[in-house]
C-alpha cells in the first residue's frame, strides 16, 4: 500500500509513502509538447497525463489538490485537473479532493501573518516558504520545490486518511490535522 498525493498543475508535484510514511517517489512533473500560448497544449496535457498513469500502482491511497477559487487561468486549471482525476479514475483507484487552504492547515499554515486585530495575507514566496518551514517542523521532511512540499502533505494526509478509516488511530494527531481528515471523511460517507 502506497499513499500518494497529487498537486495538479503545469508543474505537478507527485509523492508517494510507504505504510511507514517513507517518501518511495517525489518528482515534477511537466507535460513535454508543443507549448501553447497562454495556457497548455493537447500534447503538454496528455504527456502530463501519462506520466501520472505510470507512478500510479493499484491499491494507492491517493489525495489530490483541487482547484483554489477564482484562479486566474481557468481553463487551463480546469483541463488539467479533470485530466489528472480521470488517469486516477482509469486506474480505478479513488480520490479524495482537498481546498488548498486544507493542506496548507494540515501543517498549521493559516495564510496569515500578524497579531490579532492586525492580521496581513501571506502572498506568493512568504507563503509557500511558511508552508515549507511547518512541513519540517511536522515532519522533517525538506525539498527544495514547493509542488512536491505540497505533494508531501497531501501523501500524509493520504496516509491519515486511510490510519483514521480503517484501523482507526491517526498517525498525525494535531487537531487540525484531524479535523482536515474528518472532513474528508464527512463528505465520503
Amino acid at each position: 500500500m502506497r499513499f500518494v498525493g497529487v498537486d495538479p498543475a503545469t508543474k505537478t508535484g507527485f509523492v508517494a509513502l510507504d505504510e511507514r510514511g517513507e517518501v518511495l517517489v517525489e518528482v515534477e512533473l511537466k507535460g513535454t509538447g508543443k507549448v501553447e500560448k497562454g495556457g497548455i497544449s493537447i500534447s503538454q496535457l496528455v504527456s502530463l497525463e501519462d506520466q501520472l498513469y505510470t507512478l500510479l500502482l493499484p491499491g494507492d491511497e491517493v489525495v489530490i489538490e483541487d482547484a483554489a477559487p477564482g484562479t486566474q487561468r481557468g481553463i487551463t486549471t480546469g483541463m488539467i485537473h479533470g485530466g489528472l482525476r480521470s488517469m486516477v479514475h482509469r486506474r480505478k483507484l479513488r480520490f479524495n479532493k482537498l481546498m488548498p487552504a486544507s493542506v496548507k492547515k494540515y501543517v498549521g499554515v493559516t495564510g496569515w501573518k500578524g497579531e490579532a486585530g492586525n492580521k496581513e495575507r501571506m502572498s506568493g514566496k512568504e507563503g509557500k516558504d511558511a508552508v515549507a518551514k511547518a512541513v519540517v517542523e511536522h515532519f522533517g521532511y525538506t525539498h527544495k520545490n514547493d509542488n512536491i512540499v505540497d505533494a508531501y502533505i497531501m501523501a500524509r494526509i493520504a496516509m491519515n486518511l486511510y490510519h483514521m478509516r480503517e484501523l482507526n488511530p491517526p498517525v498525525d494527531t494535531y487537531p487540525y490535522q484531524i479535523e482536515v481528515v474528518n472532513s474528508i471523511l464527512a463528505k465520503t460517507e
